[in-house]
């Protein structure tokens, strides 16, 4: 598996649908962190028109050291923040690699980016005048970033 998108505790459906498709496109896995705000079940997911959900490879996790068990032996996992010290180009991905992105009011908690190394918490570069983007909008700045370096786009 190239690369692991996560969400923390998502509250949007149609941001997380988004995620989902994007996900496919990428072959990436999609890991849900936490309790999302919403039913991520396949009627769920039919009533709102993902007719593809059926093709996500969906993984749930109860909470954050869930999560980190579940990662592959010698991945990285990259915390993506807008209080992140890095730009996201200056990471150097590689393969089975995780992206994990906060949720949409609040990001991801003070804890869990101090329980981090500040090297792993990246950001994506915006003018002052803006407080953050839409998540799936960062979700695909990054991935595409992180698979060209992968695979050599």
């Amino acid at each position: 598996m190239p690369l692991r998108i996560a969400l923390y505790r998502p509250e949007i459906p149609p941001n997380t649908g988004n995620i989902a498709r994007l996900c496919i496109a990428l072959g990436a896995e999609l890991h849900i962190v936490g309790e999302p705000a919403f039913e991520l079940t396949e009627k769920a997911a039919r009533r709102a028109g993902l007719d593809y959900w059926d093709k996500v490879r969906l993984f749930r996790h109860e909470n954050w050291e869930n999560f980190l068990a579940s990662s592959p032996p010698a991945s990285r996992v990259y915390l993506i923040s807008t209080k992140g010290p890095l730009s996201y180009t200056a990471a150097k991905f590689a393969e089975n690699d995780s992206l994990l992105f906060g949720n949409e009011t609040s990001g991801l908690p003070p804890e869990l980016m101090r329980s981090v190394e500040p090297s792993s918490i990246l950001r994506i570069p915006m003018e002052e005048e803006c407080r953050c983007l839409n998540l799936s909008n960062a979700v695909a700045v990054v991935a595409y970033e992180a698979l060209r370096q992968i695979r050599n786009w």
